[in-house]
């Protein structure tokens, strides 16, 4: 049977969030309940209510980074058990005969279903701002017992969006890595970078964040608004990944590339951004993309993670702030990934 269950939800584009009811569906065969502990708060979650990707479906309950305790499962489920520390990400579903889906490549199916907003079956999916949900057991994730449910809710998204990359590129001993962004996504990619064996470099808008960096790994700090950062480090790095959502000079980083290399692009920008063809040219230089990660590497991610001993640098609010919360993460306003403690719905 269907269940009703407590969340936040923005009813309408632009809309501060809500506390409201969503239904979640009956449990079927091959399918987990979880009882959501923590949900973390992406920058995509902002520019989805904003509908800054286009319009979507509304009332939205946002949120793509859960981690939780199986509550119940299907008769037919085998991957997962009642009491079992889980999470989920940016996709609840894929239609699993595509190309994509059967190379393992699931975040690059046509026809998958995000975690939210869309559709499954003939009715709204809702994420994971909320006390429950119920996902197919195939795209459900272990969270192993050296990470906190806390720590690794943001893994699901800025974990696996900064180790796919990471790990498809090569970063790691004798590699020169460049993380652009010190911010949700960016802290993770020094963390993994590093753990990789990299030697990490950030490029961030100032130095106001340098003593973060370092202390979570990174061996140089620079400003990028500063332009003789550009002069200085020309033609260093194998590989550069940029976090911000924000228009920025691709021409000026693809300079930073040693010949062969790399910028990849994770952040999205509403934008549309633009290069000059000789920034490519010159040095044989790749401008690249790369969207989340498939179950497979966020299973390896989180594997990795608790192997290494770390999760994400976290502030944990109530339910009642995610509107402020929201606008801090606008400000640049938080160190460095907001988690929602879904116990405060009961406050």
């Amino acid at each position: 049977m269907t269940t009703t269950v407590a969340a936040y939800a923005a009813p309408a584009p632009k809309a501060p969030l809500e506390r409201t009811t969503i239904t979640r569906r009956a449990v079927g065969e091959h399918d987990v309940l979880i009882e959501i502990k923590f949900a973390g708060i992406c920058h995509s979650d902002i520019h989805q209510v904003n509908e800054d990707w286009g319009q979507s479906p509304f009332p939205m309950v946002p949120g793509h980074e859960i981690a939780g305790i199986v509550t119940e499962v299907g008769s037919g489920v085998t991957r997962h058990a009642v009491g079992d520390r889980v999470g989920v990400g940016c996709f609840v579903d894929s239609c699993r005969e595509c190309a994509n889906c059967l190379a393992g490549m699931e975040q690059y199916c046509k026809n998958g279903t995000p975690t939210y907003p869309a559709g499954h079956d003939g009715q709204p999916t809702y994420g994971g701002y909320s006390t429950h949900i119920v996902v197919d057991e195939n795209y459900v994730l272990r969270i192993p017992e050296g990470i906190g449910l806390d720590v690794a809710a943001p893994l699901l998204c800025a974990g696996v969006t900064l180790y796919s990359p990471l790990s498809h590129w090569q970063a790691g001993p004798g590699k020169k890595v460049a993380i652009v962004g010190l911010g949700g996504l960016g802290h993770m990619g020094v963390k993994i970078a590093k753990a990789m064996g990299a030697e990490v470099t950030v490029l961030s808008q100032s130095l106001r964040k340098q003593e973060d960096g370092l202390r979570l790994g990174a061996d140089h700090f620079h400003a990028t608004s500063d332009p003789a950062t550009f002069t200085e480090l020309a033609g260093t790095f194998d590989l550069i990944v940029s976090t911000v959502s924000a228009p920025v000079d691709l021409d000026a980083y693809l300079g930073l590339l040693a010949v062969d290399g790399t910028l990849v692009n994770v952040g999205v920008p509403a934008e549309p951004n633009s290069i000059r063809m000789f920034s490519l040219i010159m040095g044989r230089k790749s401008l690249a993309g790369s969207m989340i990660g498939s179950i497979r590497e966020t299973q390896d991610m989180l594997d990795f993670c608790a192997a290494h001993g770390f999760g994400a640098e976290i502030e944990t609010i109530g339910v009642e702030q995610i509107n402020d919360a929201y606008k801090r993460v606008l400000d640049s306003d938080v160190r460095y990934r907001f988690v929602i403690d879904i116990a405060t719905f009961a406050a």
